[in-house]
């Protein structure tokens, strides 16, 4: 039995999708970062980085953190959707997702509205995300998908991505590339089957935002107390 532990976040939704594209059987595990679980010293035996989704895999066994090693092992697993022909092209983009995407547009969403005296980091971050939603607009305009011809787990990665930053920058990622992109794969069923899962994790973390005391809340944004340096 493979258990995902998780919250609503892209890079536990990219993990969700590769587990339903790939039918297999698993079960999820909410860890709700935002009261501090992370910290338990249950949840550090798994992943010493303190950070979601985590993969745990009876079959191996073994134990993974970070979405990139998590989708290359699910991949090689069921030998789906990371073809030999084009293996480090698909490499590539997800190693791109994870280097680029994840983190620039991560924090592009944080500061969007962020305390006076952020408007350099405001500024910074946009002007970059801005710049991989272009490079993502010119890959898409000349392939099918970021691999090339075939769905893959570079498109799983980075799908999530776009599909959050387009609640807090509607115009961005609207070119005809990524539009087209978004729609093949948002009627993919066994995306829907994952983004209606993640969608119910999703309220449980607003309603762990909600219940949160403000040094959790420092916690989790590492400020405050928890701020170093």
């Amino acid at each position: 039995m493979i258990t995902l532990y998780g919250m609503g976040s892209p890079n536990v939704v990219k993990v969700l999708i590769a587990l339903e594209e790939l039918t297999l059987d698993y079960q999820f595990e909410r860890c709700d970062v935002i009261l501090g679980a992370q910290h338990s010293p249950a949840f550090r035996a798994l992943s010493p980085n303190g950070k979601v989704p985590v993969l745990a895999d009876d079959d191996g066994p073994i134990t993974l953190f970070e979405s990139g090693a998590i989708l290359i092992y699910l991949a090689e697993k069921a030998g789906r959707f990371l073809p030999a022909g084009s293996r480090y092209t698909v490499l590539q983009w997800l190693m791109w997702q994870m280097g680029g995407v994840g983190p620039m547009f991560g924090q592009a969403i944080h500061f969007r509205s962020g305390p006076p005296g952020s408007d350099y980091a405001r500024s910074r971050y946009r002007t970059e995300m801005l710049r991989l939603v272009d490079v993502a607009e010119t890959r898409l305009g000349e392939a099918r998908y970021f691999g090339g011809d075939d769905y893959s787990i570079a498109d799983m990665a980075v799908f999530p991505w776009f599909r959050t930053l387009a609640r807090f920058f509607p115009q961005a990622g609207a070119g005809p590339g990524l539009t087209r992109w978004r729609d093949a794969i948002t009627a993919r069923p066994a995306v829907i089957r994952a983004l209606g899962r993640a969608d119910k994790i999703s309220a449980l973390d607003a309603e762990s935002f909600k219940a949160a005391t403000p040094d959790q809340l420092d916690r989790y944004f590492g400020r405050g107390a928890y701020a170093r340096g």
